[in-house]
Protein backbone atom coordinates (compact mmCIF):
# COMPACT_ATOMS: atom_id res chain seq x y z
CA UNK A 1 0.00 0.00 0.00
CA UNK A 2 1.19 3.36 -0.95
CA UNK A 3 1.66 6.22 1.68
CA UNK A 4 1.38 9.44 1.06
CA UNK A 5 3.85 12.51 1.47
CA UNK A 6 0.53 13.84 3.12
CA UNK A 7 -0.06 11.05 5.43
CA UNK A 8 3.90 10.74 6.72
CA UNK A 9 3.75 14.37 7.77
CA UNK A 10 1.82 13.24 10.92
CA UNK A 11 4.07 10.71 11.69
CA UNK A 12 7.40 10.37 13.74
CA UNK A 13 9.83 7.31 13.86
CA UNK A 14 11.84 6.31 17.13
CA UNK A 15 15.40 6.39 16.37
CA UNK A 16 16.18 3.46 18.05
CA UNK A 17 13.16 0.69 17.96
CA UNK A 18 11.51 2.52 14.37
CA UNK A 19 8.22 2.02 16.16
CA UNK A 20 5.83 4.47 14.50
CA UNK A 21 3.70 7.17 15.95
CA UNK A 22 1.29 9.69 15.45
CA UNK A 23 2.78 13.29 16.08
CA UNK A 24 1.12 15.10 19.05
CA UNK A 25 3.08 18.06 20.33
CA UNK A 26 3.80 18.01 23.99
CA UNK A 27 3.72 21.62 26.02
CA UNK A 28 6.23 23.51 26.87
CA UNK A 29 8.46 21.25 29.64
CA UNK A 30 7.30 17.96 28.89
CA UNK A 31 8.30 15.06 26.80
CA UNK A 32 7.06 12.74 24.54
CA UNK A 33 9.00 9.17 24.92
CA UNK A 34 8.76 5.98 22.71
CA UNK A 35 6.34 3.46 24.52
CA UNK A 36 8.37 0.43 23.53
CA UNK A 37 11.97 1.72 24.43
CA UNK A 38 11.45 5.29 26.32
CA UNK A 39 13.79 6.94 23.53
CA UNK A 40 12.94 10.66 23.65
CA UNK A 41 11.39 11.53 20.52
CA UNK A 42 10.06 14.99 21.07
CA UNK A 43 11.17 17.72 23.69
CA UNK A 44 10.38 21.72 23.38
CA UNK A 45 12.17 23.65 25.01
CA UNK A 46 11.05 27.86 25.29
CA UNK A 47 14.57 29.35 24.47
CA UNK A 48 16.49 27.08 23.37
CA UNK A 49 17.80 28.82 20.11
CA UNK A 50 19.35 31.18 22.09
CA UNK A 51 20.78 28.89 24.29
CA UNK A 52 22.21 26.51 21.42
CA UNK A 53 23.67 29.70 19.37
CA UNK A 54 25.69 30.77 23.18
CA UNK A 55 26.95 26.61 23.32
CA UNK A 56 28.04 26.45 19.35
CA UNK A 57 30.03 29.73 19.58
CA UNK A 58 31.65 28.23 22.25
CA UNK A 59 32.43 25.46 20.91
CA UNK A 60 33.97 27.43 17.78
CA UNK A 61 35.65 29.65 20.28
CA UNK A 62 37.23 26.63 22.27
CA UNK A 63 38.46 24.79 19.59
CA UNK A 64 39.82 27.59 17.85
CA UNK A 65 41.91 28.16 21.40
CA UNK A 66 42.67 24.76 21.28
CA UNK A 67 44.75 24.64 18.19
CA UNK A 68 46.87 27.82 19.60
CA UNK A 69 47.96 26.35 22.67
CA UNK A 70 49.91 23.15 23.53
CA UNK A 71 47.93 19.99 24.65
CA UNK A 72 50.16 18.04 26.63
CA UNK A 73 53.79 18.75 27.54
CA UNK A 74 56.07 15.27 28.10
CA UNK A 75 59.15 15.57 30.53
CA UNK A 76 61.70 12.49 30.67
CA UNK A 77 65.35 12.84 31.40
CA UNK A 78 65.48 16.12 31.16
CA UNK A 79 64.54 17.06 28.11
CA UNK A 80 60.66 18.25 27.08
CA UNK A 81 58.65 18.24 24.56
CA UNK A 82 55.14 20.09 23.87
CA UNK A 83 52.57 18.28 21.35
CA UNK A 84 49.51 20.35 19.86
CA UNK A 85 46.73 19.11 17.88
CA UNK A 86 48.47 20.09 14.91
CA UNK A 87 51.62 18.08 15.77
CA UNK A 88 49.22 14.56 16.90
CA UNK A 89 47.24 14.64 13.91
CA UNK A 90 51.40 15.34 12.03
CA UNK A 91 52.20 12.63 13.51
CA UNK A 92 51.68 9.95 11.01
CA UNK A 93 51.67 12.28 8.28
CA UNK A 94 54.74 10.29 7.19
CA UNK A 95 54.35 7.77 3.72
CA UNK A 96 51.34 5.37 3.64
CA UNK A 97 49.87 7.04 6.29
CA UNK A 98 49.18 10.40 5.24
CA UNK A 99 45.71 9.29 4.29
CA UNK A 100 45.04 8.45 8.63
CA UNK A 101 46.70 11.77 9.73
CA UNK A 102 44.41 13.99 7.08
CA UNK A 103 41.48 11.55 8.91
CA UNK A 104 42.76 12.47 12.53
CA UNK A 105 42.73 16.16 11.42
CA UNK A 106 38.98 15.92 9.70
CA UNK A 107 37.28 14.05 12.34
CA UNK A 108 38.67 16.02 15.55
CA UNK A 109 38.77 19.88 14.01
CA UNK A 110 36.83 20.13 10.35
CA UNK A 111 33.79 18.62 11.04
CA UNK A 112 33.61 19.81 14.84
CA UNK A 113 33.85 23.33 13.40
CA UNK A 114 32.24 22.62 10.47
CA UNK A 115 29.29 21.26 11.94
CA UNK A 116 29.03 24.59 14.85
CA UNK A 117 29.17 26.65 11.51
CA UNK A 118 25.95 24.94 10.10
CA UNK A 119 23.84 25.05 13.43
CA UNK A 120 24.79 28.68 13.45
CA UNK A 121 23.57 29.19 9.86
CA UNK A 122 20.25 27.60 10.83
CA UNK A 123 19.25 28.58 14.32
CA UNK A 124 20.31 32.57 14.23
CA UNK A 125 17.88 32.93 11.66
CA UNK A 126 14.91 31.33 13.89
CA UNK A 127 15.98 32.34 16.95
CA UNK A 128 15.77 36.11 15.34
CA UNK A 129 12.40 35.72 13.73
CA UNK A 130 13.94 35.95 10.48
CA UNK A 131 13.08 33.88 7.53
CA UNK A 132 15.10 30.95 7.39
CA UNK A 133 18.20 30.93 4.05
CA UNK A 134 17.52 28.28 1.05
CA UNK A 135 19.49 25.95 1.94
CA UNK A 136 18.65 25.76 5.67
CA UNK A 137 17.31 22.39 5.44
CA UNK A 138 19.97 20.91 3.70
CA UNK A 139 22.23 22.56 6.71
CA UNK A 140 20.72 21.12 8.85
CA UNK A 141 20.18 18.00 7.56
CA UNK A 142 24.48 18.07 7.21
CA UNK A 143 24.97 18.95 10.55
CA UNK A 144 23.19 15.31 11.50
CA UNK A 145 25.05 13.71 9.59
CA UNK A 146 27.99 14.77 10.81
CA UNK A 147 26.97 14.54 14.26
CA UNK A 148 28.63 10.77 14.55
CA UNK A 149 31.87 11.83 13.17
CA UNK A 150 32.46 14.69 15.17
CA UNK A 151 34.76 13.53 17.44
CA UNK A 152 36.77 16.03 19.27
CA UNK A 153 35.75 15.01 22.65
CA UNK A 154 36.70 11.32 21.84
CA UNK A 155 40.21 12.24 20.65
CA UNK A 156 40.13 14.50 24.18
CA UNK A 157 39.16 11.12 26.21
CA UNK A 158 41.44 8.92 24.23
CA UNK A 159 44.79 10.61 24.68
CA UNK A 160 43.67 10.89 28.69
CA UNK A 161 43.50 7.21 28.77
CA UNK A 162 46.12 6.69 26.55
CA UNK A 163 48.72 9.24 28.83
CA UNK A 164 47.87 7.40 32.16
CA UNK A 165 49.40 4.57 31.21
CA UNK A 166 52.77 6.00 30.31
CA UNK A 167 52.42 7.93 33.35
CA UNK A 168 55.18 5.98 34.61
CA UNK A 169 57.41 6.51 32.13
CA UNK A 170 57.62 10.25 31.94
CA UNK A 171 56.26 13.42 33.58
CA UNK A 172 53.39 14.67 31.95
CA UNK A 173 51.82 17.59 32.08
CA UNK A 174 48.43 18.70 30.17
CA UNK A 175 48.29 21.73 28.29
CA UNK A 176 45.59 24.55 27.52
CA UNK A 177 44.18 22.42 24.76
CA UNK A 178 43.71 19.87 26.71
CA UNK A 179 41.17 21.75 29.26
CA UNK A 180 39.31 23.31 26.20
CA UNK A 181 38.85 20.17 24.98
CA UNK A 182 37.52 18.79 28.44
CA UNK A 183 34.83 21.96 28.42
CA UNK A 184 34.40 21.63 25.00
CA UNK A 185 33.27 17.70 25.70
CA UNK A 186 30.39 19.27 28.27
CA UNK A 187 29.40 21.50 25.90
CA UNK A 188 28.99 19.45 23.29
CA UNK A 189 26.85 17.04 25.14
CA UNK A 190 24.89 20.53 26.83
CA UNK A 191 24.47 21.23 22.98
CA UNK A 192 23.02 18.26 21.58
CA UNK A 193 20.59 17.70 24.96
CA UNK A 194 19.08 21.16 23.62
CA UNK A 195 18.37 20.03 20.24
CA UNK A 196 14.62 18.91 19.97
CA UNK A 197 15.07 17.41 15.77
CA UNK A 198 11.18 17.11 15.33
CA UNK A 199 10.69 20.92 16.81
CA UNK A 200 12.99 22.14 14.93
CA UNK A 201 12.06 20.35 11.53
CA UNK A 202 8.45 21.71 12.41
CA UNK A 203 10.15 25.46 12.23
CA UNK A 204 11.60 25.11 9.56
CA UNK A 205 8.49 23.38 7.47
CA UNK A 206 6.60 26.74 9.06
CA UNK A 207 9.18 29.17 7.63
CA UNK A 208 9.35 27.90 4.34
CA UNK A 209 5.37 27.93 4.10
CA UNK A 210 5.01 31.42 5.58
Amino acid sequence: MDISATQTDDLIACPNCDVLYRIKAPARGERARCGRCHEVLITPRLGAEGRIIALALAVLILTIGALSFPFLTIRAAGVSHSASIFSAAAAFSGGPFFLLSFAVLCLIVLVPVGRVLLLLYVFVPLARGRGVGPLTKQAFTLAERMRPWSMAEIFAIGCAVALVKVADLAEIAFGPAFWMFALLTLLVVAQDSLICRWTIWDALDKEAEA
